[in-house]
């Protein structure tokens, strides 16, 4: 089946934002795998939907038993992660193994509360402002790995961990939070000695 996956819209029906994201992949990419952390706010069916290469549409389903994960407080203090924000890190895990068809795995992570806009400051009792990641964009080189547009329901510290066609040039991410504030970094990626 020469067909690819090209876009995969995340929907938690029972979110307040049904849909958590929308990935759309790198046509040569090769992205096969993709999985990242969501909040769930009460026990819901969860539906992976993709868009294949010749416009089908195909459908996934996993009920979740959940609740509370949209107005859960942050985990860090609101100080401590303004200092951060923004920061990213690539994980590569492989690299002593050649992956068939010269695939590889990563891993990016980005500082940033994702703040879905329903959570309450325990002192003030005042809810805190959305203020997420909507926008990221990974690359190596000028190539498209993936894309996302994001919702509230991408959880706290936001990591995204992918397969894909490496080849031996920088990775580089862009990220653009809800306040337009934008974030880069770029990585060295190294390929397994065996891989071509």
């Amino acid at each position: 089946d020469a067909r690819q996956v090209r876009r995969v819209t995340l929907v938690i029906d029972e979110n307040p934002a049904p849909v958590a994201g929308t990935f759309e992949f790198g046509e040569d990419a090769g992205v096969t795998m993709l999985s990242t952390r969501v909040r769930v706010n009460a026990y819901t069916p969860v539906h992976a939907v993709a868009e294949l290469s010749d416009g089908s549409l195909h459908v996934s389903e996993v009920f979740v038993k959940a609740s509370g994960g949209c107005a859960a407080p942050a985990s860090k203090d609101p100080e401590q992660a303004q200092k951060t924000m923004g920061r990213m890190k690539l994980r590569q895990f492989g690299q002593d193994q050649k992956m068939s068809d010269g695939r590889a795995e990563a891993q990016l992570m980005i500082r940033h509360p994702n703040n879905s806009g329903l959570q309450m400051d325990q002192l003030t009792r005042h809810y805190v402002p959305a203020h997420f990641v909507r926008d990221l964009t990974i690359r190596q080189g000028d190539r498209l790995i993936l894309r996302m547009e994001g919702g509230i329901s991408i959880s706290e510290d936001p990591n995204f961990r992918f397969d894909f066609h490496a080849t031996g040039e920088k990775i580089s991410a862009e990220a653009i939070d809800t306040e337009d504030e934008t974030f880069r970094d770029e990585w060295a990626f190294e390929l397994s000695p065996d891989a071509s």
